[in-house]
């Protein structure tokens, strides 16, 4: 047993050397030197890796396959459930000890998705067939998701006091079984959770408390068990219980239940493992309720355990945290032996009682290899008998269908060598170069032996696979062009596991396939002449008009061996024949063939043609393969024995155990001639490919120069031609600018004559506005001058009263002055004199010589200019008051102001006249005096 300590490492390998096909693997995980347990795994799809969550919170991904195991998620706190069979398969989900559900990417690391809503810990994920919903459980309740879109879409609550035992989908269908603690099961409609049926509770018998479930792959059985060692098998399609198991006194409590996959079953799941209180996983069938195998024990006590969806792996969590990985082939290998050893056990001491003492000792080693002899003979693996198949095939013409595989691999006793199936690990065969795949299910061979590629109508991996094992195994195969055609039905029917096709092709050649590589490259010639000849002995006629048309066993016999009847026979009809092919001796298939032509001798007696009966071996044909099984059987017995294949072809070897055998029966040097021609024919070939490689490659070079050189003269010309025409673009586009120039300099000049007259009209505008403003101020202006020439009128009508007034007053001192001047005569006082003076002063010579000659008149005149002076300083301090401005008004001002000075001027006058007169006659007085 190897053991892989993984301690801190992010990634490694699963196994430091290759496990043998029994190996035990023991992981741990570490953590500052302290062990760390692991708590869930589960396997994805394909059963050839693994998840697994340790205490920590450490997600691991552990591919079996190609033995490397990778750190994906810290997620930091403990797991409680686990799911890696999502529709994305980088994508797994993870139940945490928060309650929470998170949805992780292995590849990238990164979380996809984070769903809450549990109140409790998930114990639970169940992911439907498709991969796109999910069912996740807790002790209170149920939730389904949509993992498209990682949306709640609904939610199962119940009561506490009936708390929720498990939630799951049933395989390949939408429904979902839900089982409580009362033992009730409910199955419901995953999209309207409408209740389809209810599972009804056992009345009688101890209540087992159910705890544990598992449900067969084709979702038909149902296993409970719980806190008792009795399991409760359902048929989910009558919803009966229909079997109790009772397992042995060692379990009290049945702690989990897986089925064990099985590919030749048809998902009718027969071997179920157990996992009890005491930590031990046992493996019984529940239809024969017998034990087959275990795996754990008291001191290695098993936790909880995941089984591959292939059903080649088991791994378990054992008590003490690390994981141990089981090869299911291994324990069934071992069960095979036991079982082997116990039976040949009990055959001999069976025999021997049947024998006289006397002859005990001689005869018990007779009996011993005869007994042992039927019993490999008629006694199969899994306890089958050979005999006993028979009749169920006589009786019922085929096999069912869901144990055929499993039958065929009994009856071919295959070894199932994991081990020495080394094969898958070399590169594929050279010769699988000139093979192709051929995408049609319909296939037409090659009628001639000629080296062309030959199509290969079957998967390209599975295919591919098993030919290369098959030309690794046996150097001819590499050299046989109808094997594709003989390994195309077993590639359809094991393609999913290459190692039981490549096994089941080899038993094939091993046994019915005898002597049909003496003559290679040709057809067997004696195994045609053999069958031809038990043709001659049942169907002279036949044969007669096969050899007038010129038809030989090549044509009529050998398309249908070398295609195993694949092309002759739909998919029913070829494994109904091949049931009672592998249930008989190797000689069973050539008189096949024989029953063949004979079932259809009419069709084969109106063909006159070669073209005919080519086309008729190929194809298929209106037959009844029961009828021609029971023919088959009828030459089986009736042909002699001289020309029987029994006479020619050996019994049925199985391939051994452990190492395949090596083939050899076949003209080595031919092919060893052939293979050499082939290598030196495959070099020629390299060597013409290079040469012609290297001319190709020169042509190419000399095509591309040429047609680089005619690129570049087209591109010149091309060149040129756009020249022109970007020529001819660039006038147009130089006359259309000319043209938009035009257009907008005409534009511009409307717009400048709208920007003036838009001018003009807010100039206007303004200048009116303006004007407006100057006429309301005029008009304004022309009330304050109409409001102050009234208040002048008035002003002055009384500055001109007063003129009148002071006029009069004036007058009124003339004449008082004259009145003064004429009564008194006598001398003028002083002031009066010098008022005068300085009125005198202000007027001519003249005036102050009359002021001498006529002082008094003088002196009048003076004070009446002092008065009219002071009359006239008064006057314009009231215009000034007045402040008149208009035109009529200071014409009126100046009229008044002449007719002033035109007064003052004749007053003036006046004085000086009577100053002249008063002179003048103080000068005649003075003369008279003097004389």
């Amino acid at each position: 047993m190897q053991v892989t300590d993984i301690g801190n490492k992010e990634e490694g390998k699963v196994w430091h050397r290759k496990p043998t096909p029994v190996h035990q693997t023991l992981i741990r995980s570490a953590y500052q030197a302290k062990t760390v347990r692991f708590l869930h795994l589960t396997f994805d799809t394909t059963g050839d890796s693994f998840l697994a969550g340790d205490h920590h919170g450490n997600i691991y991904v552990f591919d079996i396959s190609r033995n490397r195991f990778r750190l994906v998620q810290k997620t930091g706190q403990a797991c409680t459930a686990l799911a890696f069979s999502l529709r994305r398969t980088t994508e797994f989900l993870v139940a945490l000890a928060d309650y929470t559900i998170k949805c992780f990417d292995k590849d990238t690391k990164q979380l996809v998705s984070w769903m809450r809503g549990h109140d409790g810990a998930v114990s639970s994920i169940s992911v439907d067939s498709s991969g796109r919903y999910a069912v996740t459980t807790s002790s209170d309740t149920a939730q389904l998701w949509d993992l498209d879109t990682f949306q709640r879409k609904r939610k199962l609550s119940v009561r506490q006091s009936v708390g929720v035992q498990r939630v799951f989908f049933l395989p390949f269908t939408n429904t979902i079984l839900s089982c409580f603690n009362d033992d009730s099961i409910f199955a419901w409609e995953s999209d309207t959770l409408f209740c389809k049926y209810q599972l009804p509770v056992p009345d009688s018998g101890p209540r087992i408390s159910y705890k544990a479930f598992a449900i067969t792959r084709d979702g038909r059985s149902l296993v409970c068990g719980g806190r008792s060692n009795l399991l409760h098998l359902w048929c989910l399609d009558s919803k009966q219980l229909i079997r109790v198991i009772q397992m042995p006194t060692q379990v009290r409590t049945v702690r989990q239940m897986e089925f064990l996959p099985d590919s030749f079953d048809g998902g009718a799941s027969q071997t179920l493992g157990i996992l009890s209180q005491d930590g031990v996983m046992r493996f019984i069938n529940i239809h024969t309720c017998k034990l087959l195998f275990h795996i754990g024990s008291h001191d290695n006590a098993i936790t909880s355990v995941a089984v591959g969806p292939n059903g080649r792996h088991v791994a378990a969590i054992m008590d003490n945290g690390s994981i141990n990985i089981y090869s299911v082939q291994s324990l069934t290998e071992e069960l095979n032996k036991v079982q082997c050893k116990n039976v040949q056990k009990h055959n001999t001491q069976k025999h021997t009682t049947k024998h006289k003492d006397t002859q005990k000792n001689n005869t018990l080693k007779h009996n011993k290899t005869q007994h042992t002899k039927t019993h490999n003979k008629n006694e199969l693996p899994a306890g089958l008998s050979q005999r006993r198949l028979v009749a169920l095939l006589k009786t019922f013409g085929q096999y069912p269908d869901k144990y055929r595989m499993f039958v065929w691999r009994c009856l071919l006793r295959l070894p199932e060598n994991h081990a020495a199936f080394t094969f898958s690990s070399l590169d594929l065969h050279l010769y699988l170069s000139n093979l192709h795949p051929y995408p049609s299910p319909v296939y037409t061979p090659p009628h001639t032996h000629t080296h062309t590629p030959t199509p290969l109508p079957i998967p390209i991996l599975s295919g591919s696979l098993v030919l290369s094992a098959l030309a690794h195994w046996a150097s001819i195969f590499a050299e046989v062009e109808y094997l594709p055609l003989v390994a195309f039905p077993f590639v359809k029917l094991f393609q999913n596991n290459p190692m039981l096709c490549f096994e089941v092709v080899a038993t094939i050649i091993v046994n019915w396939g005898q002597h049909w590589f003496e003559y290679f490259p040709n057809p067997p010639l004696n195994i045609l002449s053999m069958v031809e000849n038990v043709l001659a002995h049942h169907d002279k006629e036949l044969l007669q008009h096969l050899v007038d048309c010129g038809v030989t066993s090549q044509l009529y016999v050998w398309p249908l061996l070398e295609t195993l009847f694949s092309e002759v026979l739909t998919r029913n009809e070829w494994l109904c024949l091949f049931d009672n092919v592998f249930s008989n001796p190797p000689g069973f298939l050539l008189m096949a063939a024989v029953a063949y032509v004979s079932c259809c001798r009419e069709p084969l007696l109106l063909c006159a043609h070669k073209q005919d009966f080519e086309y008729f071996f190929h194809h298929r044909n209106n037959l009844d393969v029961g009828a021609m099984i029971k023919e088959t059987y009828r030459l089986m017995s009736n042909t002699p024995a001289h020309i029987h294949p029994r006479t020619l072809l050996s019994d049925f070897t199985p391939l051994t155990r452990g190492q395949y055998p090596v083939f050899n029966h076949y003209p080595e040097f031919i092919v060893e001639y052939q293979s050499r021609e082939r290598e030196k024919i495959r070099l020629q070939e390299m060597e013409y490919l290079r040469e012609r490689q290297e001319v190709s490659a020169l042509h190419k070079e000399f095509v591309r120069r040429r047609a680089e050189e005619e690129a570049y003269y087209a591109q010149q010309e091309l060149l040129q031609k756009a020249e022109e025409q970007r020529r001819r673009i660039l006038a147009q586009e130089e006359e259309k600018l000319t043209q938009q120039r035009t257009k907008l300099a005409a534009m511009k000049r409307e717009l400048k004559v709208k920007e003036l007259q838009l001018t003009d009209a807010a100039a206007r505008r303004f200048l009116q506005h303006q004007q407006d403003l100057r006429a309301e101020h005029i008009h304004r202006l022309d009330r304050q001058i109409s409001r102050k020439v009234e208040l002048r009128e008035r002003e002055t009508a009384a500055a001109v009263e007063d003129l009148e007034v002071r006029q009069m007053e004036l007058e009124a001192q003339r004449k008082r002055l004259q009145q003064v001047w004429s009564s008194t005569h006598g001398s003028t006082p002083t002031s009066l004199y010098l008022v005068l003076y300085l009125s005198i002063t202000q007027t001519s010579t003249q005036t102050w010589s009359q002021f001498v000659f006529n002082p008094k008149e003088a002196l009048a005149e003076a004070w009446q200019r002092d008065l009219d002076t002071d009359w006239q300083r008064e006057v314009a301090k009231r215009l000034q008051r007045v402040d008149g401005k208009g035109g009529g008004m200071k014409e009126r001002w100046a009229e008044l102001h002449r007719k002033t000075l035109a007064e003052e001027d004749r007053l003036g006058d006046t004085m000086r006249d009577m100053i002249g007169r008063k002179v003048r006659n103080d000068q005649v007085q003075t003369k008279d005096k003097g004389h």
